[in-house]
């Protein structure tokens, strides 16, 4: 068999789904060999769509979701996804194609060094240079890509190693199940001391909480120490938004009313935490707090997240281990916490009952998305002014029900990511909320979701500017510089495609239109006029916060 039909031999046996991606020249031997294959490959328009499916189905599997692009442009065009992916811990594995390697030492067409341009972006990467090698680096990057911290891998095939001949002796590799490491036993009991020992400890869940069974021991261990959890944006629904122990989300720069609590707190449990979802400055400002440490590896150094004590060890194991030390009574009141959870409620629900014309509040938005969606359901949102307002207001009932590009924050994660959920979870409503600069990123792509009968539903945020760099720039300087442009007419733009389209000019209207909007059986696009006025009063009004400590 050739080179190429051993690769794909080597998909098939790690599990392989789907392939999301697009073909070239070079890598033409592997879409032949894979027309023999039971793994369903998703042509795309774009590579960036690509690596964002591929992104999206690794977080929502756990398995490595798999993008496929050619060599020069289109492993260009992958990056993008293959960085958040990576930073926001998906595991996924990236193949590109090469020129033949007898012209890969000289100038010729289309010859870049890809391996060395993923290398800051992934995990492990490499290019086969001898086809009896692709059994073992194809089970290299499977491995790698989905142990923890999962990320993404890369391997590149040449065009004329792929048409080689490769003996019978060389097969796949089998996968085996690899088990980390258990919570050293004194680690486990330093951290119980410093619970027992503490006056007002909070638990601050990361999206490391959300992975392997840790959501389950997590909230074991919520109820029977009675300690609240703080999450981050990518750790929402770690804890039931209606549980007295969720303490919601934390992740805005400026002041919120949970940064009273974590002011108050004197312990931090911190689980699954990466620094990249959200610098320790802004919740450890005076360092003045013992940390508890939890996590697969190691605490990043940081002066402002320096733990007192570290267990590294599988998160599960280490939350089973401190319940195991726990008294059958909670050892703290989780009541002390319902003054907050009461004027937050207050606060998410506050423009529920809007009914304004022309301009629609966020919050009012975000509130009838809540409604119209099902605890089980999907929401992914893009990067710009409308994350911050999902972040803060879009609470969730499950783990990975409300995915954010948060470490890499990249625009143009949301339509591809809702199209790749869609196709996990087809029993599941999916909506991606992106606003009109981040939405027309990846538009194009329209077209291979209505082709892959995908429905779900795009709530577009209108504003025809910038919003979050406009509201940072006035934050600092008081002013800012032009960001505003133009939009399509987008219900014609979604009829183009084929798909449903509807514009939102009423608040009252909005919740009708998204239960409509759900009930079609092509992507349907809702569009509504934001009212980012509210940007700047949510600015004013969190910083005039006082806390009672």
């Amino acid at each position: 068999m050739k080179a190429s039909d051993l690769f794909i031999k080597c998909l098939e046996k790690e599990g392989v789904e789907y392939i999301f991606g697009l073909p070239g020249e070079e890598n033409a031997d592997i879409m032949i060999s894979l027309m023999e294959s039971k793994i369903d490959f998703v042509l795309c328009r774009h590579e960036q769509v690509a690596a964002f499916m591929a992104d999206v189905y690794g977080r929502l599997t756990g398995r490595a979701g798999v993008c496929l692009g050619t060599l020069g442009p289109g492993a260009t065009n992958l990056i993008t996804g293959v960085a958040d992916g990576n930073m926001d811990r998906a595991p996924m594995v990236v193949l590109t194609g090469q020129a033949d390697t007898k012209r890969l030492h000289k100038e010729s067409h289309q010859n870049m060094d890809v391996v060395r341009m993923f290398a800051p972006v992934t995990k492990w990467n490499f290019a086969v240079h001898h086809p009896s090698n692709v059994p073992e680096m194809i089970r290299k990057a499977f491995k790698v890509a989905q142990a923890e911290k999962p990320g993404a891998c890369h391997i590149e095939l040449p065009e004329d190693l792929a048409k080689e001949e490769v003996a019978e002796e060389h097969q796949p590799l089998e996968p085996r199940r690899v088990r980390r490491p258990g919570a050293d036993h004194k680690a486990v009991a330093q951290a119980m001391e410093l619970i027992r020992a503490a006056k007002h400890p909070v638990l601050l869940a990361g999206n490391g909480s959300l992975r392997k069974r840790a959501t389950k021991q997590l909230r074991e261990f919520a109820r029977r120490s009675g300690i609240g959890v703080v999450s981050t944006f990518m750790g929402k629904g770690v804890i039931p938004r209606h549980d007295p122990h969720c303490l919601f989300t934390m992740g805005l720069q400026a002041r919120d009313l949970i940064t009273c609590e974590m002011e108050k707190a004197d312990l931090v449990i911190a689980v699954g935490y990466d620094l990249v979802e959200y610098h320790p400055r802004y919740w450890n400002i005076g360092r003045d707090k013992k940390v508890v440490h939890i996590d697969f590896e190691a605490a990043e150094i940081d002066r402002h997240y320096d733990p007192d004590v570290e267990i590294v060890a599988d998160i599960a194991d280490a939350i089973w281990a401190l319940n195991e030390q726990l008294p059958t009574e909670p050892l703290f009141d989780i009541g002390r916490f319902a003054g907050f959870r009461k004027a937050m409620v207050e606060d998410l629900e506050a423009h529920a009952d809007d009914d304004t014309e022309g301009l629609i509040r966020p919050q009012k938005a975000l509130h009838d998305l809540r409604q119209v969606m099902g605890p089980e359901d999907i929401v992914l949102s893009d990067v710009g002014a409308h994350k911050m307002w999902v972040g803060r207001y879009y609470q969730c009932d499950e783990p990975n029900t409300c995915l954010i590009s948060n470490g890499f924050c990249s625009m143009g994660f949301a339509l591809p990511g809702a199209m790749a959920a869609k196709m996990v979870h087809p029993e599941r409503k999916v909506a991606a909320v992106a606003g009109d600069a981040g939405f027309l990123m990846n538009i194009h792509d329209l077209e291979t979701a209505v082709r892959r009968k995908l429905a779900f539903v795009c709530l577009v945020w209108e504003d025809g500017e910038y919003g979050l760099i406009k509201w940072k720039q006035t934050n600092s300087f008081g002013r800012h510089s032009d960001l505003r442009f133009g939009n399509p007419d987008w219900i014609k733009l979604a009829e183009s495609f084929g798909c449903w389209g509807r514009r939102v000019d009423r608040a009252r209207d909005l919740r009708p239109t998204l239960e409509e909007a759900f009930r079609q059986d092509v992507p349907a696009i809702v569009v509504m006029p934001v009212d980012y006025r509210e940007n700047r009063k949510l600015t004013e009004r969190l910083g005039a916060i006082t806390c009672k400590l």
